[in-house]
């Protein structure tokens, strides 16, 4: 939890951020991650000022039990000093108890965020999906929350001015931004009407730019004049070398010493591989998604 000092912006642990959506296509499938067509909604986790702290901080983490459908789990939250935001025991369940810092104390508006994080570790654990390192884990947690419906509100709990700051979550602003609106266009939903921080909806808007970029990468028939003709280039010089700086295609021989290009799928991210031939239309085994390429 960033506290009136310094937020990281841009895109520094981007690659990990997208190592993560494959991993969790791969572990959920492509029908379970479908099953999460809407958002949590700001209703469901927000506080007035008469709400009792700790019934109603039970009825959002219970909230986001039910949103990420761990029906026999049940959260147990307390408040104390830590300094980190919030922190959770992950045990044999089906009882978890989850500590938030004493600052939630009154700035209520944020619990749901806090929880959201708390919760999509205990999906995770019983998932038994992890990464390596304490670093990578957290941003597959930051990911999973975020692709699945809940990470809106990590966003919107960041908020900074000149003379304070608040971010929540491993991931930078720009990076939450980045995969709400990976979710955003798979699913058609537009998160950016639930926010009330407005440097929450410029990061959004920055993540949005980088999400369509993705989409109109070489080889996809997307790609852009510059992008089509770099690929021109290296295609012709392929497979002489390695790839170059800033480009996510590769060429490589198959086994009868023809041509083919792998490239990653700009919903999941897995790496699809495909005959140098033209035109040429590739379905991701993992997300199903439907690419036309000119190879």
């Amino acid at each position: 939890m960033a506290n009136d000092g310094p937020v990281e912006h841009g895109y520094p642990h981007l690659e990990t951020v997208r190592a993560a959506v494959t991993a969790l296509y791969k572990r959920l499938s492509y029908d379970t991650v479908r099953t999460y067509p809407t958002s949590v909604l700001p209703v469901d986790v927000a506080f007035c000022d008469t709400d009792d702290l700790y019934l109603r901080a039970q009825r959002v983490a219970h909230e986001l039990v039910r949103h990420y459908r761990l029906p026999d789990a049940r959260l147990v939250v307390s408040f104390r000093e830590m300094r980190h935001a919030a922190s959770v025991e992950l045990a044999a369940g089906p009882e978890y108890f989850v500590e938030l810092n004493d600052r939630f104390r009154t700035h209520r508006r944020d619990i749901g965020a806090a929880l959201a994080h708390e919760v999509m570790h205990v999906y995770l654990h019983r998932l038994d999906l992890s990464f390596p390192g304490v670093r990578d884990n957290e941003i597959l947690t930051d990911t999973a929350a975020t692709y699945l419906g809940a990470g809106w509100l990590l966003l919107d709990a960041y908020r900074e001015d000149g003379a304070s700051s608040q971010k929540l979550g491993y991931l930078t602003p720009e990076e939450f931004g980045y995969v709400l609106a990976k979710r955003a266009l798979l699913f058609g939903e537009d998160p950016s009407v639930w926010f009330t921080s407005a440097q929450a909806y410029t990061a959004y808007v920055k993540g949005m730019e980088l999400a369509r970029r993705d989409g109109r990468q070489p080889p996809l028939t997307a790609a852009g004049w510059a992008g089509r003709r770099r690929y021109a280039r290296d295609r012709r010089h392929a497979p002489a070398g390695p790839p170059q700086p800033g480009v996510r295609y590769a060429f490589s021989p198959d086994g009868g010493g023809r041509l083919r290009v792998s490239f990653p799928c700009p919903t999941c991210h897995q790496r699809i591989r495909v005959p140098v031939r033209g035109r040429v239309r590739a379905r991701c085994a993992l997300c199903r998604s439907v690419l036309e390429c000119d190879t």
